[in-house]
């Protein structure tokens, strides 16, 4: 539909309006490659590039100078290198090698650039685009400098600018739904679930770039065969400011909003410099504004930013369709995890201090597969900085972490949930302008590369956890109790042996509380693994876990079955808290049996 759509738009404007409407429309559909190939990188890792223009710069160099007739070539280009001397190459053999320039672009600068997040990545992009525009201008051999690059053959046509943009359309649209897609639009919405989900940062974002550098600088020899006589400035700020404001206008999350916002910035372009030569009303006559182009686009951005933040179009995208659940036949059964006899993951003298503050002190213990481990303690006691610990979130200073049998202290996080560990978060950290089935599809893919399969084990799941009518909302959209049960649907997408929830009844009532402790027990056989629970609800810890660790001020203070808990005095004393009477009901874990309910009292 997208497709058409620009077709349509392009043709009619083209034939409707004559030449100027020729060039209007090809002009247009040069720039929506360009600003596709940075919503490739920029919409799915949510990092705004100002590179993109010198990739551009870099495509319309290279194709210029193979195709530049070479009689013409010996006197615009007398010291041009040996090597690239003489060639007078076709359109075909020219573009592959844009291509490959792009691709070795995008391999070099793609190293720094994918170890950087956020605003860090965005001034790398800045500079980027200054080191390469300072070097098209000092390699003059080769350039011609700052002086006008010319004779360079007019090939960009109408039909040629047309199947480019289709073809871009199509490859930003396939990458967007592709595994690296999702899992770098994962890395956007929230980088720190995205490593727990086993998201490798740098290896999605040095895809999604490589993929964009290739695609601006093709781009970029389209803009320079439809110039015909371009310098470096023409691919330097004054673009940069122009895609990013298309990109921006429309809305930087889809291809859709990349079209429709360079169309209404095309269009918007054409009528001020109309307006900025003057124009004669009749009745009142508008007088020469120079600069108004420039300042229509600020206007522009301003308005977007202010009213439409996500851009004209949102998050909404045209073309796309919903896929059929898949519904587990009754009593499937979920991937089993090899046998948990004698497994553990085990935490051995973990430090982390922090300045002044000792956060963990020396902590030991032991989370057994088949079992619930609780982990209580007053606020501040460290123990949402000790799950950090174990995810490989945090560094410690000193300690290990094995999973059955495996060290995996000095792993990366991505990397520790690969290793049999999944995990969900205090403060509720999906992804949240993402499907619900997305989001449980970004972590099976960590498992199952194959994305047909790994889509049908996130469907199986979001079945199994009541989650499957909502499956193609987006996740931001759910109240709180499914948002908490997407979150361990995620994280046992991963198919762990070992799952660390922390605070999942926070916010809860207790109809809400008792459904999330039948969930656990079901959760802990069913998939044969371990669990350990931070809580502050003593209620739900008594009742639901088979071994409790007890810490304060980093330390651990307690260890041992829930009736050793509820009686020990550092416990009372340290948690519980020395009011005059305190009561809390618990039992010991339920087997199907009747709960063998006692109080604490203190006084």
């Amino acid at each position: 539909m997208l497709a058409a759509l620009v077709a349509v738009g392009a043709l009619v404007t083209g034939f409707a309006f004559g030449a100027n409407g020729e060039r209007i429309a090809t002009l247009f559909l040069i720039y929506l490659c360009a600003v596709l190939s940075i919503s490739v990188f920029t919409g799915g890792a949510g990092i705004t590039s100002f590179g993109h223009a010198a990739f551009m710069g870099i495509g319309a160099y290279v194709s210029g100078i193979l195709t530049m007739p070479k009689a013409l070539q010996v006197s615009a280009l007398p010291q041009l290198p040996t090597f690239l001397a003489g060639h007078e190459a076709g359109i075909v053999a020219a573009i592959l090698a844009v291509a490959a320039a792009g691709l070795i672009a995008g391999l070099i600068t793609g190293i720094p650039i994918a170890r950087l997040g956020g605003s860090s990545a965005a001034i790398a992009t800045l500079a980027l685009l200054i080191i390469i525009h300072v070097i098209l201008n000092g390699a003059r051999e080769i350039t011609r400098g700052s002086q006008t690059f010319y004779g360079v053959p007019r090939l960009t046509t109408l039909a040629t600018a047309l199947i480019f943009a289709l073809a871009f359309i199509l490859i930003a649209r396939l990458f967007r739904d592709t595994g690296p897609g999702l899992r770098l639009r994962a890395s956007r919405e929230n980088d720190v679930a995205a490593q727990a989900c086993g998201v490798s940062l740098f290896q999605v974002r040095y895809i999604g770039w490589i993929l964009s550098a290739v695609l601006a600088t093709l781009a970029g020899a389209l803009y320079g065969h439809f110039l015909g006589a371009f310098s470096p400035k023409d691919f330097y700020f004054d673009l940069t400011f122009l895609l990013i404001a298309m990109l921006i206008v429309g809305g930087m999350l889809t291809v859709t909003g990349a079209i429709v916002g360079t169309a209404l910035i095309t269009a918007v372009i054409q009528i001020l410099r109309l307006a900025e030569g003057g124009i004669d009303l009749g009745f009142v006559q508008i007088p020469v504004i120079f600069g108004l182009t420039q300042l229509g686009l600020g206007v522009a951005l301003l308005l977007t930013i202010w009213r439409r933040p996500l851009g004209i179009v949102g998050l909404q995208e045209l073309g796309l369709r919903a896929n059929a659940l898949v519904q587990p036949a009754a009593g499937e059964a979920p991937a089993a995890n090899p046998s948990s006899a004698g497994k553990s993951l085990t935490v051995s003298g973990l430090s982390k201090r922090f300045g002044g503050l000792q956060a963990c002190d020396d902590l030991t213990f032991t989370i057994e597969r088949g079992k619930v481990t609780g982990l209580i303690g007053p606020n501040g006691a460290g123990k949402t900085t000790l799950i950090n610990l174990i995810c490989g979130q945090l560094k410690p200073d000193r300690g290990t972490v094995v999973i059955d049998g495996e060290d995996v202290t000095s792993r990366a996080p991505h990397l520790i949930a690969t290793a049999g560990l999944g995990r969900t978060f205090q403060a509720i950290r999906l992804f949240d302008r993402m499907t619900v089935l997305e989001n449980v599809t970004v972590a099976a893919l960590t498992i199952e590369p194959d994305l047909g399969k790994a889509r049908i084990a996130a469907e199986t799941l979001l079945a199994r956890l009541e989650l499957a009518k909502d499956a193609h909302r987006l996740a931001g959209t759910l109240a709180y109790g499914e948002r908490r049960r997407l979150e361990i649907a995620r994280a046992l997408a991963l198919r762990p042996r070992y799952l660390l929830l922390d605070e999942p009844a926070a916010g809860m009532n207790p109809v809400e509380t008792e459904a999330l402790k039948t969930m656990l027990d079901r959760i802990r056989h069913d998939f044969d693994l371990g669990l350990l629970v931070i809580e502050h609800d003593m209620h739900l810890i008594m009742r639901l876990c088979d071994f409790i660790v007890v810490i304060n001020k980093g330390q651990k203070i307690a260890e041992g079955a829930p009736a050793a808990i509820r009686s020990d005095p550092k416990v009372i004393e340290a948690y519980i808290g020395a009011a005059p009477e305190t009561e809390i009901t618990a039992s010991t874990p339920s087997t199907g049996g009747v709960q063998n309910e006692t109080a604490i009292s203190t006084a």
